[in-house]
């Protein structure tokens, strides 16, 4: 089953490459205000140890679609991502897809709210307006680059930091993704939710 996704993953890859599709790969991550030591450098036989804020906080949650090279579209939310968020980015792709004429697929894990019953009755639609989905084996992160961009947000622009609240973890977030996309040279767009939180 891996090695058949693996191969018509590639031929996806391959017709974007020559420009007859548009193909992004969609995840979802969290941040929280205490950094966590594993995201951080130390010397070799230090003990690990970070001052942290006094409070924790509330977990802040990124849904992001990755167009290689090219774009990173995200948003965030307090708490998890809803399908209402989810739905509505993928809403926001097939209308593009749509406006351009241009078949769109999007690659993704089966994460609950990917296959949800709400999001099913949207299937036909999206297709309709030229957007497809392409569902990734279990267990294989590693077939979904957009991993890479969330281990190097973490590991690199947010490393040893520490927050005093949400709105200071989301600045640095939102700074980390552009300044990711400048050293990539992709364009960066944040996507405001209808609601702040992830009801």
């Amino acid at each position: 089953m891996q090695q058949i996704k693996q191969a018509d993953l590639e031929m996806l890859e391959l017709s974007a490459a020559v420009g007859e599709i548009d193909l992004k790969y969609v995840d979802e991550s969290g941040f929280c205000a205490w950094s966590e030591p594993s995201y951080s450098y130390y010397f070799r036989g230090e003990q690990k140890r970070l001052e942290q804020s006094k409070r924790r906080g509330r977990r802040l949650s990124i849904i992001g679609f990755l167009q290689p090279l090219i774009s990173f579209v995200y948003g965030l939310v307090i708490g998890g991502v809803s399908r209402k968020s989810y739905i509505q980015m993928m809403e926001q792709e097939a209308t593009d897809a749509q406006k351009t004429g241009r078949i769109r697929v999007v690659v993704q894990d089966n994460g609950p709210i990917h296959r949800c019953r709400e999001v099913q009755q949207l299937w036909s639609k999206w297709e309709e307006m030229g957007l497809y989905i392409f569902f990734l084996p279990k267990y294989c992160s590693e077939m979904n680059p957009i991993e890479l961009e969330w281990q190097h947000l973490k590991k690199d622009e947010l490393a040893s930091k520490t927050f005093e609240d949400e709105l200071d973890l989301a600045y640095a977030v939102i700074d980390g993704v552009q300044t990711r996309g400048e050293k990539a040279n992709y364009s960066t767009q944040r996507v405001r939710f209808n609601s702040l939180s992830s009801a």
